[in-house]
């Protein structure tokens, strides 16, 4: 494998990004990977480094950037602590235009490499992340062939960008999972997002799947709610979902 990381130009700076790919064929598929809230460490980079070992060129993009962090480092339990409270105006301080503006920006790059094939894109983004990588899908219909939302928030708005209409606007095959308890997702909206993923048109494949006795973060095995068996089922309908589509002629 080989694995590097690069200060991407955006239109507001740059971000830094960690980039794996095989070390042998190529070009691979481009696969679009949002971090969650606590921002870039290393159980990401092996979630990074697992995809990319199944024949994709993987992005994970520093989306805090603007805001001059990387890592944020080990954070306590506590909602009200200093460091949680930092994370939550750092999530904030996002929006879908900006992170659209970064990921034009990584394409833009990619399109530089030889081990990259940008013309096929597949997404996946964790908690706060799910609502980007399914608009990458919307905003790049031409190019993300798949999206993943695992666990995502805000995937129902009354904003026209909201995930939760994203199926009328893609050919792109959407997948989202769902934890079965999750107070960033509540029932309400994965029910919403269901409706919506019921319309879907152009042809367009959408599932929404709840994982039974789960909670918020359950692929992360850094984290108490970590649920191997979840999170292997997890990988399995992300991977089966890129192998459907991420197809090269």
């Amino acid at each position: 494998m080989i694995e590097q990381q690069i200060a991407i130009p955006t239109k507001d700076g740059h971000t830094a990004t960690f980039i794996v790919h095989p070390e042998r064929g190529g070009p691979f598929p481009v696969i679009l990977f949002y971090m969650d809230a606590p921002a870039i460490r290393e159980e990401l980079r092996d979630m990074a480094r697992r995809l990319a070992t199944s024949g994709y060129y993987v992005m994970l993009p520093n989306l805090y950037y603007r805001s001059g962090v990387v890592e944020l480092g080990a954070l306590p339990a506590d909602p009200n602590a200093p460091e949680r409270k930092r994370m939550f105006a750092l999530m904030g301080s996002l929006t879908i235009p900006m992170i659209m503006d970064d990921t034009r920006a990584l394409l833009t790059y990619a399109e530089g490499q030889t081990a990259a094939n940008t013309k096929i894109i597949g997404t996946v983004g964790y908690c706060m992340s799910g609502r980007y990588a399914v608009n990458a899908a919307t905003h790049f219909p031409d190019r993300v062939k798949a999206a993943a939302s695992v666990y995502g928030t805000q995937l129902a708005t009354d904003q026209d960008d909201s995930p939760h209409l994203a199926a009328s606007k893609t050919k792109a095959e959407l997948y989202f999972a769902c934890a079965e308890t999750d107070i960033y997702a509540p029932t309400e909206i994965i029910e919403k997002v269901k409706q919506g993923m019921s319309g879907a048109k152009n042809g367009a494949k959408a599932e929404v799947e709840i994982y039974p006795g789960t909670h918020h973060g359950f692929a992360f095995p850094k984290r108490p709610v970590y649920d191997r068996d979840a999170a292997e089922r997890h990988w399995e309908r992300l991977l089966a979902l890129y192998r459907r589509n991420l197809v090269q002629s």
